[in-house]
């Protein structure tokens, strides 16, 4: 099983392969446009304008199951994240990403890419760490999607290369990225 074996559907509600992105660097990220770290679509978007062109795709997954983050309807998600952020990468339907209702491509994410904890020696790392310890510690434990903008990067074969947590800003994945770019 690769990454191109699951459907999604697009915010517009239409039927996507991700085998349609065979042979592009992918950041999959789940997203949540009022949370905190929504400040994170500006360096997304940066990303995809400096590296599209040589491969790099971005899909944005939104979710509203951490404190409600993403309300609304896919429409109001959509024209949200394009006025507020400028978001021009492809944006896919509100899914459930924890729990028994988990959209199975983020089952697999996370089975290819357990949680191996926050970066404590940063303070974001630190600051998710502990609100989560003390906020919510069923959502920390395990290898689940902890908390909006997890991101998940997949090489041009489709194998998941690394998984970066909520804390790690999409300017801390540029190398990465372009490593993968140039395979």
């Amino acid at each position: 099983m690769s990454i191109y074996d699951f459907q999604v559907n697009s915010i517009n509600g239409e039927l996507v392969e991700l085998s349609i992105f065979r042979g592009k660097v992918l950041l999959i990220v789940n997203t949540a446009s009022r949370c905190g770290y929504s400040r994170q679509f500006a360096g997304l978007q940066m990303l995809y304008e400096s590296h599209h062109e040589q491969g790099l795709e971005i899909l944005g997954f939104p979710c509203n199951q951490f404190n409600e983050k993403e309300p609304g309807s896919n429409f109001d998600v959509q024209e949200y994240c394009k006025s507020i952020f400028g978001v021009s990468f492809p944006l896919f339907e509100k899914l459930e990403l924890r729990g028994p209702t988990a959209h199975p491509l983020f089952q697999y994410l996370t089975q290819q890419a357990p949680f191996q904890g926050f970066d404590t020696q940063t303070s974001g790392g630190l600051w998710m760490h502990n609100f989560l310890q003390d906020k919510y510690p069923d959502i920390y434990s395990g290898n689940g999607i902890k908390w909006n903008f997890t991101k998940f990067l997949i090489d041009r074969n489709g194998d998941v290369y690394g998984r970066y947590e909520t804390a790690t800003e999409p300017n801390e994945i540029e190398l990465d990225i372009e490593s993968l770019l140039l395979r």
